[in-house]
């Protein structure tokens, strides 16, 4: 991830990802509503999905200043009448600011409610707790038949899908004891304790999963 003059940072993966994630949430996104976008990172997915997601609106969010910082950068660059400026949120927090809000700058979330939340990326490179907090927040806000998505790499039934996935792992927990590559069946099992079912997985690119939970 590098840094421009601007505030705008700029994530390779984004522009190698970012059409056949396009692809798999045209397919199950709710027609209408708010989609919150849950550590937005860069800013970059959330310019390329807004407006190829209308008349949905894309509230994006993350607990990082600089990221915050990036993807307000990158909406000056690309506005979007649909695209909503990045709130602070942590999903491990008990209330989330949209559930204590639900008028925003420019956004009603009581006429355009959070019908999905988008994920991508996250879940590996943070600890347990913030998947948890995400699925339980998740379970909080989205309405029936409500839209969890997630992205990224997993492991199933306990072993790596490949080799480089492996040596990510490797360098994730490198980095941080708590971080790493999740296994997909402890994932599942925690979303249906929280009353989500396993409505579809797709293999994407570069050894990742679409994993798409519906609420139930």
């Amino acid at each position: 991830m590098s840094l421009l003059p601007d505030a705008r940072q700029f994530a390779p993966a984004t522009q190698r990802n970012q059409e056949p994630i396009l692809t798999v949430l045209l397919e199950v996104l709710p027609p209408t509503g708010t989609i919150l976008e849950i550590s937005s990172g860069t800013g970059e997915h959330a310019v390329f999905f807004a407006p190829r997601l209308q008349p949905r609106q894309w509230l994006p969010s993350d607990p990082n200043a600089e990221a915050r910082a990036s993807i307000a950068a990158w909406q000056s660059d690309r506005p979007a009448k649909n695209l909503h400026p990045p709130i602070a949120l942590d999903v491990r927090e008990p209330i989330w600011l949209v559930e204590q809000f639900p008028e925003l700058p420019g956004l009603d979330l009581q006429r355009d409610p959070v019908q999905a939340i988008v994920n991508i990326n996250m879940i590996h490179i943070a600890p347990w707790s913030a998947c948890l907090g995400l699925i339980a927040g998740a379970r909080r806000i989205l309405p029936a038949s409500g839209i969890l998505y997630l992205y990224g790499p997993f492991k199933r039934e306990g072993q790596h899908t490949a080799p480089s996935n492996e040596a990510f792992d490797t360098s994730l927990k490198q980095r941080n004891p708590e971080w790493g590559v999740r296994n997909l069946e402890d994932v599942v099992a925690i979303a249906q304790a929280q009353g989500f079912s396993l409505a579809k997985i797709c293999e994407m690119p570069a050894n990742n999963l679409s994993v798409v939970f519906r609420k139930q």
